[in-house]
């Protein structure tokens, strides 16, 4: 009888051994398969985005797509505006995008805007506005620029005062240039200043973070953001990201016309959305095709009218400043009879016209010297612009089709000029 318990005692002791054998080698299997995604990410050289949200007494205060090419050390920040309308599927009606944070949740709102914009975002950062204040004031303040002296008071009686100039706000100071709105002031200015804020932000990382990147002080900094990555990765995506050249930031933001529904005014997205996938899209191949001179400043456009559609120019120059572009003049052609549109390039830079032409599907490109021996065109005159852009009957507002047979309508939610041809 002893040795048949002696026998058990021992099969059941060889059978736990066995068993902690093997929770050992699946516990070190486990972490050496685990990879970091940001490391994963840096180490294929693949383009980082990520989603940049405040929120102020939990509600949304402004969201950023911030996407990274490490390698090139260029970025572009692109502006997701709070109530950018449209029927999402989360929520099962028409409603602003804040409305899928409010009531469904980080997860599903940055499902929406991958929708929206047309990529995948493997990362986001939020922070509170409060946490935000504290933030600054490790990076020793936000360098943004006003344009003229802030003295305003809110509806509840607090008052916002801030100097004009390229000046240095701290915590205090940052609440304020995120809270204020002067009685003047659109939605999409206030958005464009917040945007300014995440800029900054951005900008402080990459002169500051080697300071920050002592563990005790990122603790306190890294621990302020909430994330779907853990603290490990966002050291590593901080790390990452600091090193952008924030000269060369671009901006860009959703641009739409603007419809009230139910009570609320929202902005719907050019061309059923398909402009901001566009637009990210050239934005991120202008950051990972960087030779050293593509998308290197801002290009200047003037765009003729050469057809007999009117507010053509007008609707379109509002497409390309989207696209980032400043369009400089709209005027009529030298005739309206154009059938074909066509690209002049002022400066000789084939890279810069060809992201252009692919922007809006145009392959007609002459240099200058061709544009000015060719009796048709009316070159500009003005020595500021890169590009002249003449619209022919082959462009619908959107694109140049391989048709031209059907006179070029602009695309209705665009805009519209009917005063004049331009």
């Amino acid at each position: 009888m002893k040795h048949k318990i002696r026998r058990e005692y021992k099969g059941l002791l060889f059978l736990l051994i066995i068993i902690f054998i093997l929770s050992a080698v699946t516990i070190v299997m486990i972490f050496s398969l685990s990879t970091d995604p940001v490391e994963e990410n840096v180490k294929n050289d693949q383009v980082i985005t990520i989603l940049f949200f405040m929120e102020d007494n939990k509600k949304l205060l402004s969201t950023d797509m911030f996407i990274y090419y490490p390698v090139s050390r260029r970025g572009s920040l692109i502006d997701i505006p709070l109530n950018t309308g449209a029927i999402y599927a989360s929520l099962g009606r028409v409603d602003g995008i804040a409305a899928v944070y409010a009531e469904k949740g980080i997860d599903a709102y940055k499902r929406e805007i991958e929708k929206l914009t047309g990529t995948s975002i493997p990362f986001y950062l939020g922070v509170t506005k409060e946490d935000f204040m504290q933030i600054t004031d490790y990076l020793g303040g936000m360098d943004v620029f006003i344009p003229a002296p802030v003295d305003v008071s809110s509806d509840d009686g607090s008052r916002y005062l801030l100097p004009s100039g390229a000046v240095t706000l701290d915590g205090d100071k940052v609440d304020s240039y995120l809270t204020y709105k002067l009685p003047e002031e659109t939605d999409t200015d206030v958005s464009e200043r917040r945007q300014s804020v995440m800029l900054a932000f951005i900008s402080a990382l990459s002169g500051k973070m080697k300071g920050l990147l002592t563990k005790n002080y990122f603790d306190a900094f890294g621990g302020k953001f909430k994330s779907n990555i853990d603290s490990k990765s966002i050291y590593k995506l901080f790390s990452v990201i600091s090193g952008v050249d924030s000269e060369t930031i671009t901006t860009q933001t959703v641009t739409g016309s603007k419809r009230l529904v139910d009570g609320k005014m929202l902005l719907f997205p050019y061309y059923d959305g398909q402009l901001i996938k566009d637009v990210v899209k050239q934005a991120t191949n202008a950051i990972v095709n960087y030779n050293g001179t593509t998308n290197n400043r801002i290009y200047v456009l003037e765009i003729q009218n050469g057809t007999t559609t009117q507010g053509l120019a007008h609707n379109t120059a509002a497409l390309l400043q989207s696209a980032g572009y400043d369009v400089l003049s709209t005027l009529n052609a030298d005739k309206n009879d154009y059938q074909h549109t066509k690209i002049i390039d002022h400066i000789g830079n084939p890279e810069v016209v060809k992201s252009l032409g692919d922007f809006i599907n145009c392959t007609n490109i002459q240099n200058e010297d061709a544009a000015a021996s060719s009796a048709d065109i009316m070159d500009s005159s003005n020595d500021n612009v890169d590009f002249t852009l003449i619209l022919g009957k082959d462009f619908d507002g959107r694109y140049v089709r391989a048709t031209s047979g059907s006179s070029a309508v602009p695309e209705n939610n665009a805009g519209s000029d009917t005063d004049k041809t331009e």
